[in-house]
């Protein structure tokens, strides 16, 4: 099973700001939901709650939420306590690809872990407060890398990049 995990960040590594993302870029969430459509998704706890209500749990995915709160209840999720046990379960359903879509916790957690990176890199330096692990370069190796212009509907310039682990 290949273990991915995919996010969006800046040039200063920033994935989020108050649970949230501090940018709009339409083109990169249809990016997400195809990558991640028919598969299994990993987030944490606060990821999940960060969802829009009509995309929880993310459509047509399994949906596992990593926490550490022992009851926490998640309708339509799978509610593990640990990264390893996501993992585990992901690989019991013949997953052939499993995606960590975060937090910051469960990236640093999972890139070790981790065979290939679908980042979208945005072309700008944001204000936030949570941020993406430094990547070591040269473990990792760019596969494909396809750029957006800034636009009406995006105000950065970004590229979609896969990166494999040099084996």
């Amino acid at each position: 099973m290949i273990i991915s995990l995919i996010a969006a960040l800046t040039t200063n590594r920033v994935i989020g700001k108050n649970n949230d993302l501090p940018w709009k870029l339409p083109d990169d969430m249809s990016y997400f939901m195809r990558t991640t459509k028919g598969h299994t998704v990993i987030m944490g706890r606060k990821n999940y709650d960060s969802l829009p209500e009509k995309f929880s749990p993310l459509p047509n995915r399994i949906n596992i939420v990593v926490t550490r709160q022992r009851n926490f209840n998640a309708p339509g999720c799978q509610i593990v306590h640990s990264l390893e046990e996501a993992i585990r379960l992901a690989k019991k359903s013949n997953e052939p690809e499993v995606f960590n879509i975060g937090g910051a916790e469960l990236f640093t957690l999972g890139l070790p872990l981790a065979d290939r990176l679908y980042l979208t890199e945005i072309q700008a330096s944001i204000d936030g407060d949570t941020f993406f692990p430094e990547i070591d370069r040269s473990v990792w190796k760019e596969t494909s890398r396809v750029h957006h212009d800034a636009d009406k509907k995006h105000a950065f310039e970004f590229d979609f990049v896969v990166y494999d682990r040099h084996s």
